[in-house]
């Protein structure tokens, strides 16, 4: 059974950093995409970045340029989210998601597995 588990959310202060983990197992796709998405209450779930199981080209969405970086470890199917310079519109609950194929996507209904999601609060 394909698993995706987070680890790293927490509280923290503006412009302090936070480094969420996804580790994936039981998989059985040798190509895919692994992705983080975050959702704020009353808000959609949105995008935040993109990294291909290639090591490929990453892709991060408008609003955490320069601040979040997106990195893999092969060995270890996990994925790492290092998010530097927070701001209080960073505080969602965040998700690891993955998708097998070819075929990039920001969408969250492309996505065929979810982790359960790990909570980043930034305080003003």
């Amino acid at each position: 059974q394909v698993q995706l588990v987070e680890s790293g959310g927490g509280l923290v202060q503006t412009g302090g950093s936070l480094r969420l983990s996804c580790a994936l197992s039981g998989r059985t796709f040798s190509s895919y995409f692994m992705s983080w998405f975050r959702q704020a209450p009353g808000k959609e779930r949105e995008f935040v970045s993109l990294i291909p199981s290639n090591g490929g080209s990453t892709y991060y969405t408008d609003s955490v340029k320069g601040r979040f970086t997106v990195s893999r470890d092969n060995a270890k199917d996990t994925i790492y989210l290092q998010m530097n310079s927070l701001k209080p519109e960073d505080t969602a609950v965040y998700y690891c998601a993955a998708k097998s194929g070819l075929r990039y996507s920001v969408d969250a209904g492309a996505y065929d597995y979810w982790g359960q999601g790990t909570q980043v609060t930034v305080s003003s």
